[in-house]
């Protein structure tokens, strides 16, 4: 099976550029010698199974956790480590909120808006309104879903030219995730500024036509527009009377496995060969082959 990233031509410096990355955790490499790169004005889903690394690839590359070996560029430039005039374009919300619990929602606010130099004060205002967020409520107080989104807005205020967010909307009920989208979007749709977040949800990543990037076996093993993805993939079944023990070898298939005595695939219809290589197998297997769509989920599962 091939991975299938597709790396656009460098015209400008990238939002993020990360090259041969190695992480290891109690000798078992989480990221292995990962490439990846993500062109500015993006949004960008990062999908993953359980365990695949996704917070552990994001947190190396904000220079949160130290790597074993590679590269990184955040902006155009070397991440060393986490400093300078980089940390004023950069935004970021981790999994779970649980900073500074004695403080008031405003305080907190107005603490962190001193180490920044670009800060908006009126989308503050408004979110705190939309999201009825009460400036005068400690943060221990607030649910875990009311801590995500004073996260949320601490990353949005400074105007970020790269917002990472993991699992940003985990905690939030379907009306809250409606509403962190049609906040974040016209935020984020604007020249210059790019987005990477991991989710689980596929659909928030279908509502904003997300790029889709899957993280796998700690590799970037997928990279490509979900409109690409929709247009080209198709999974491909083949059923016999007999059923199927393990999937026979499809060369550039991008996934294979057994499921209910079928052999089934992720096939690329971009690839003028595999569709001839696929009724040849088919008539080998004496099986019946039916071609259909995948929307994102399927893709997840699948893929991953």
């Amino acid at each position: 099976m091939n991975d299938i990233v597709s790396a656009p031509a460098r015209t400008q410096p990238g939002a993020l550029r990360a090259s041969l990355l190695v992480k290891a955790f109690d000798g078992r490499e989480v990221l292995c010698r990962l490439d990846w790169e993500v062109p500015q004005g993006r949004v960008v889903g990062l999908l993953g199974r359980n365990g695949a690394g996704k917070t552990t690839l994001l947190r190396c590359l904000l220079g949160l956790s130290p790597v074993d070996a590679g590269s990184i560029e955040i902006l155009g430039e070397p991440m060393d480590e986490p400093r300078g005039e980089r940390l004023h374009r950069i935004g970021y919300v981790p999994q779970s909120f649980d900073l500074f619990p004695w403080m008031k929602v405003g305080d907190f606010l107005t603490f962190t808006a001193a180490f920044y130099r670009r800060w908006d004060t009126a989308l503050v205002e408004r979110l705190l309104a939309e999201w009825q967020l009460d400036r005068k409520k400690k943060i221990a107080a607030l649910s875990q879903g009311q801590r995500q989104m004073l996260a949320i807005v601490r990353a949005l205020a400074p105007d970020p030219d790269l917002l990472v967010l993991d699992e940003p909307v985990a905690s939030l009920d379907p009306i809250a995730r409606r509403d962190f989208l049609a906040t974040l979007l016209p935020l984020v749709r604007r020249p210059g500024k790019t987005v990477i977040f991991s989710t689980h949800i596929t659909t928030d990543l279908e509502r904003v036509d997300a790029d889709i990037a899957l993280l796998r076996a700690g590799r970037i093993a997928l990279m490509r527009p979900l409109s690409e993805l929709r247009a080209q993939l198709r999974g491909a079944v083949l059923t016999r009377a007999a059923g199927f023990t393990a999937a026979p070898t499809l060369e550039d298939a991008l996934s294979a496995r057994v499921r209910e005595g079928q052999a089934r695939y992720v096939i690329d219809t971009g690839n003028a060969e595999i569709a001839a290589r696929l009724q040849t197998l088919a008539a080998r297997e004496d099986a019946r082959l039916e071609l259909a769509p995948l929307d994102l989920e399927d893709l997840f599962v699948e893929l991953a």
